[in-house]
């Protein structure tokens, strides 16, 4: 599996708590939350990563 990689993330603290709310209702990290949110965000604008990790622009491999 490739490495995870880290970045840091200035959020308004009431979307963190948002967050930090919905992770503890789905009993996930906020970490896990925010990927997890991001991932939804990213599948409904048709940009899903691929199962290798590699992002999917749309663009076909013809």
């Amino acid at each position: 599996m490739p490495e995870r990689k880290k970045l840091l993330l200035r959020l308004d603290p009431a979307v963190y708590e948002a967050i930090a709310k919905w992770a503890a209702d789905d009993l996930r990290s906020v970490n896990a939350q925010i990927e997890y949110a991001l991932r939804l965000a990213l599948k409904e604008a048709g940009r899903a990563a691929k199962k290798d990790g590699t992002p999917d622009n749309g663009a076909s491999s013809d």
